[in-house]
């Protein structure tokens, strides 16, 4: 392809791939997993029970990063420009998914610190700035809208920390990298469960 060939991608897209994906993964893979409280049937179920819930929130499915971790994101500070970088996870997935996988991630990568998820006011500020740009000054961004993509987003931040799990997981049985991937996955799956009851208590209005 030529150097100015440009490749339009669609604001919305009809079928999603990466969490239907994790929810076939589940189904047949049988990793380690060293937490007695916890057997893998019960993450299956888990997540099945989860993925159906969200499927009813309506959230768009678009092209998403699906790894927004902090060093994925580069700030220009001359340009005030923001570049994403390691495009390797990307795919069609629900829009809230990928914003809640990045609000997942202010955690940090070195010490990893779940209390630096963001607040309410932060998200609501994010999020209008968020929809104002992705439907453009055509469209007149309500209080109720914003609501709306909060409450989808905090549900679909359990859906990444489930799927960080999975992924850990299945890195802990084949990656030869020198990293504790159960410990990991223990640590994504503990904050599912902090957050769990809280943000499927959420109601769109």
């Amino acid at each position: 392809s030529s150097d100015d060939e440009v490749i339009t991608i669609p604001l919305t897209i009809h079928e999603n791939n990466v969490l239907e994906g994790a929810r076939k993964i589940l189904k047949i893979i049988r990793p380690t997993w060293n937490d007695d409280n916890v057997k893998f049937k019960q993450l299956r179920d888990e997540f099945a029970e989860l993925y159906k819930h969200l499927v009813t929130l309506n959230s768009p499915v678009v092209f998403c990063h699906n790894d927004l971790l902090l060093g994925n994101v580069i700030y220009e500070k001359l340009t005030n420009r923001i570049t994403f970088i390691d495009y390797e996870y990307a795919g069609q997935n629900f829009q809230a998914f990928d914003i809640g996988n990045h609000f997942t991630e202010f955690a940090g990568v070195d010490q990893i610190d779940y209390s630096r998820y963001p607040s309410k006011e932060f998200q609501l500020n994010w999020l209008q700035t968020y929809l104002e740009v992705y439907h453009g000054p055509e469209k007149l961004i309500t209080k109720r809208d914003v609501h709306v993509l909060y409450v989808q987003t905090n549900k679909f931040a359990l859906a990444s920390h489930f799927l960080w799990t999975v992924w850990a997981l299945i890195q802990a049985e084949h990656s030869t990298i020198d990293f504790d991937f159960v410990a990991f996955a223990q640590m994504r799956y503990n904050e599912y469960k902090a957050r769990k009851d809280t943000f499927l208590a959420l109601r769109i209005e």
